[in-house]
């Protein structure tokens, strides 16, 4: 149901979310990505990832590019928001639900963690189901109601339909000469996924598996705590008929303590360095060899 991309030609992307200063590990991120592109005579593609209503802010938008210009990273083309792309989301939902694999979800995060059913999966508690066995006069009456609710996946059906998926991986660090390897898509492991918030049209997993199909993207290079929801990229790729991309999981960059860096935790930002005087050049010349600022390393948080 999917055609993989032509390897001799790259389109990369970098996609932040503007909820605040971006931190040295994107900056890391982005110039791989840039550089995936750059070898291959390919393109670079900046996407900002704005449909979070609560988080997102347009003034981190401008300096998210004021960020990237300094560390000497440039994009091609336009750059993509994804709240400008709402219909598309919107259609791709309604195609889903015409294929009776999307239900309506009214549970509360508390109402899935109080679940005694509930195992743990690769994202938290998996929703153990409640609202897919719900009878459907039940449904009909909160849906009547306007009770607040989610669209989730029905994930054990869609892969009944889509069949066995792998998704295709390249080796980090990225090299264009390296064998890349068949890896089976397990998507049963995350439950039944949200694809539409209460509090946002779509969710990452759905947002960013159409968009990079989209753009034409090729090779999507991303941190490693995202290579468990490729399986779920990978479900939804078949099930729109969209094509698979080749992913790259770079391992995270953690301080000290061992903790991802992050912006909710103070994370050393771009705008810092560059307010202290350092030299981006430099900064980039390090990062592209695998050195960090002190107290940084790359690893499994």
């Amino acid at each position: 149901m999917t055609r993989s991309a032509a390897p001799h030609y790259m389109v990369t992307r970098f996609a932040p979310s503007p909820t605040g200063r971006l931190h040295v590990g994107h900056g890391w991120s982005a110039l791989m990505a840039m550089d995936m592109a750059r070898r291959t005579g390919g393109t670079f593609r900046l996407r900002i990832e704005d449909i979070d209503g609560t988080r997102s802010r347009p003034d981190h938008v401008a300096a998210i590019t004021e960020d990237l210009r300094w560390l000497g990273i440039d994009w091609d083309g336009a750059i993509v928001f994804q709240s400008h792309r709402l219909a598309l989301y919107d259609a791709a939902l309604d195609r889903l639900r015409a294929m009776g694999l999307l239900y309506p979800c009214f549970c509360t995060r508390a109402d899935i963690a109080a679940s005694a059913s509930a195992p743990h999966g690769p994202e938290g508690p998996v929703y153990p189901g409640t609202c897919r066995v719900l009878p459907p006069v039940d449904r009909a009456a909160r849906m009547a109601r306007g009770d607040a609710h989610a669209w989730r996946l029905d994930v054990a059906r869609a892969a009944a339909l889509a069949g066995r998926l792998d998704w295709t991986e390249r080796p980090f660090p990225p090299d264009d000469s390296a064998p890349t390897r068949a890896v089976a898509a397990d998507a049963l492991r995350h439950g039944d996924v949200v694809l539409a918030r209460k509090d946002a049209p779509a969710s990452y997993h759905l947002s960013c598996t159409l968009d990079d199909a989209a753009m034409g993207i090729t090779h999507v290079l991303r941190g490693d705590d995202l290579r468990d929801a490729t399986g779920i990229h990978r479900l939804i790729q078949a099930l729109l008929d969209l094509p698979a991309p080749v992913y790259v999981h770079h391992p995270l960059l953690v301080d000290a303590t061992g903790r991802r860096l992050a912006k909710r935790n103070g994370s050393i930002a771009l705008a810092d360095l560059r307010a202290q005087g350092a030299d981006p050049a430099a900064l980039a010349a390090d990062l592209r060899q695998g050195r960090f600022p002190v107290g940084i390393t790359a690893g499994r948080a």
